[in-house]
């Protein structure tokens, strides 16, 4: 098993900046991609941001220019930049890893922390 500790949720008003971290431990070795995926509330789960170790980097289109993905593999840690935030922003964002591409979600997730962005 692979255990995820999401960190760096919150309350950001609509053009500011949120870190969240995401720390992989367990199983580690069976892990190839990592990322982030978000629900709103009423609305199904979506992509955020993928990155494989290798490099390969996958964005939603509507964080594209706002946020960055990016990993350090000496922590088994990734990290999602969150810059100039809007209100459609608003959900909980879930970590993710797996063994495979950034074309799909890993069989890993994390608990989720809330991120709210006020108009």
């Amino acid at each position: 098993q692979v255990q995820l500790m999401e960190s760096g949720g919150g309350l950001v008003q609509a053009g500011g900046s949120l870190r969240l971290s995401c720390a992989a431990s367990g199983r580690i070795f069976s892990v190839n991609v990592m990322g982030w995926f978000r629900q709103a509330p009423e609305k199904q789960r979506e992509l955020v941001a993928l990155i494989t170790y290798g490099g390969t980097i996958r964005y939603a289109d509507s964080v594209k220019g706002r946020f960055t993905i990016s990993r350090d593999s000496a922590k088994n840690t990734v990290y999602l930049q969150m810059n100039s935030l809007k209100p459609e922003d608003t959900a909980v964002y879930y970590c993710n890893a797996g063994y495979g591409s950034v074309s799909y979600p890993g069989n890993y997730w994390g608990q989720g922390t809330q991120v709210t962005v006020s108009s």
